[in-house]
């Protein structure tokens, strides 16, 4: 592991430890504001979990459901490279599909006022005032209303409009009806501004010129390198242990779980007391079980839309949305224009999922609820591509423990903490000079734009500090 650092500078401005797309794009601002920058990566390859794997078959397939926002693009022009955000395209066809409704919608809010209006029959005036009431939220408002009580001031009683408007914001970070109304607002408004958008050619090219730029910028990247410490001399960072080597750096940035930043690679006694008991009531956020479907090389499949929400369940319910007893996915359809020059098909299916319910199996029990997933995926696959097993020739599925297991997040939380981690992880500098946070903390802000936009975020704190 030693060769892994082989030719590193014994000292570095900063550190960053790991690469998801906050990491990424934080080391890519320091690196333009002058900095030596080492980024350190645990797994093979950068990106987190904007991940993707190859199969037999030729199938490559993404990893997580890959939607964000249009602000992605003015993200990636200003921090990356126009090259960067040319790749990113908008979905026009998102599909919802559930015992109270079936539409399919351009996901703005254009067209969600319109049907609101024609299918739900709901008066503009409490349209409108939903929302300019999510789209007015900020970080510092009173943080006591929850998404539960926001519905029931503009739509009382109404589970069905409940569902539309909060089924797709649980997939993209995972929040429930009684979390802060505020870690729904954000997100909901960013994606109503102009719909919803993804990368196309792939996350393999989009995570590979990001790469390309890193090291146009001089970060000195390094893969097959987990952190085992973060070192701390008289009160404040002086390096980071890799493979029982000290690298010495005056600023570390963490791109990895909030609470084992916290209470593993540093450590309870370099904090507060006042500050680890606050942080030992941050909760994790929940995960997600995908099952990757790879179509035959020659088979093709009818347009079904590009992300589609399906569910039996009659109602939403956040606790059932979780269950190991599916009843709601969305999957999301790769078809040959997501990668230019491809003639292949792949089909990705998401659904939130609780660690504890598949850490807890046996082995045996574990591969047969695998395959039991796998099963009942294609089953309700097959609603909408009649005849699909015959077209497939490959399938495998992940669940939270997968997760953990290639991202060294904490019970696999895909979605990092609750809202109440963000106080924590900015909080980090204040009790421990030169230790910064960045990543999926509560309010993530629409997954991979609210990533990229908090690495700015961390990347001009730790300017300021070095600078000082």
């Amino acid at each position: 592991m030693s060769d892994r650092l082989k030719g590193a500078k014994p000292e570095y401005d900063a550190v960053v430890i790991g690469s998801g797309l906050a990491g990424l794009t934080c080391a890519n601002m320091l690196a333009r504001d002058g900095h030596s920058v080492l980024l350190l990566e645990q797994h093979h390859q950068l990106g987190g979990l904007a991940a993707w794997f190859k199969r037999k078959g030729g199938h490559i397939f993404d990893v997580s459901l890959h939607g964000f926002p249009v602000g992605m693009i003015k993200t990636c022009r200003k921090y990356w490279s126009p090259e960067i955000a040319d790749m990113i395209v908008q979905l026009k066809e998102i599909r919802f599909d559930n015992p109270q409704f079936s539409f399919t919608t351009t996901f703005d809010r254009e067209d969600f006022t319109r049907i609101l209006q024609e299918q739900f029959k709901i008066p503009l005036e409490n349209i409108e005032g939903f929302f300019n009431t999510a789209r007015d939220m900020n970080y510092y408002d009173d943080q006591s209303m929850t998404i539960r009580e926001l519905f029931e001031k503009f739509f009382p009683g109404r589970d069905d409009v409940m569902r539309m408007l909060m089924e797709p914001i649980t997939y993209a970070n995972g929040s429930t009806l009684d979390d802060p109304a505020i870690s729904y607002g954000i997100v909901f408004s960013n994606f109503m501004s102009k719909g919803v958008y993804t990368v196309q050619g792939g996350t393999d090219q989009f995570i590979g010129k990001m790469q390309d730029e890193l090291i146009n910028n001089g970060v000195d990247i390094r893969t097959k390198s987990p952190v085992e410490k973060i070192v701390i001399d008289d009160h404040k960072v002086s390096g980071v242990i890799v493979s029982g080597k000290k690298v010495k750096c005056r600023a570390v940035v963490s791109n990895g779980n909030l609470k084992s930043t916290v209470h593993k690679l540093v450590g309870d006694e370099h904090f507060s007391g006042s500050f680890i008991e606050e942080a030992r009531k941050v909760r994790l956020n929940n995960s997600s079980c995908q099952v990757y479907i790879g179509i035959k090389k020659g088979e093709r499949i009818d347009h079904i839309g590009d992300l589609l929400f399906t569910s039996v369940a009659e109602k939403f319910d956040s606790k059932e949305l979780c269950s190991r007893n599916i009843t709601s996915r969305t999957f999301s359809i790769y078809y040959p224009e997501t990668r230019p020059g491809s003639d292949m098909y792949s089909i990705v299916s998401s659904t939130n999922a609780n660690y504890e319910d598949w850490a807890s199996l046996s082995e045996e029990q574990y591969r047969t609820s695998k395959a039991e997933l796998i099963e009942s995926t294609l089953d309700a696959l097959n609603k909408y591509i009649p005849g699909v097993r015959g077209k497939i020739d490959y399938v495998e599925a992940a669940t939270p423990k997968t997760f953990q297991r290639y991202t060294l997040h904490e019970c696999g939380a895909s979605f990092g903490t609750k809202f109440e981690g963000l106080k924590i992880s900015m909080g980090l500098p204040a009790e421990i000079p030169g230790l910064f946070h960045t990543g999926s903390v509560g309010i993530i802000m629409s997954g991979w734009l609210g990533a990229a936009n908090y690495g700015v975020i961390t990347s001009n704190d730790v300017d300021k500090y070095l600078r000082s």
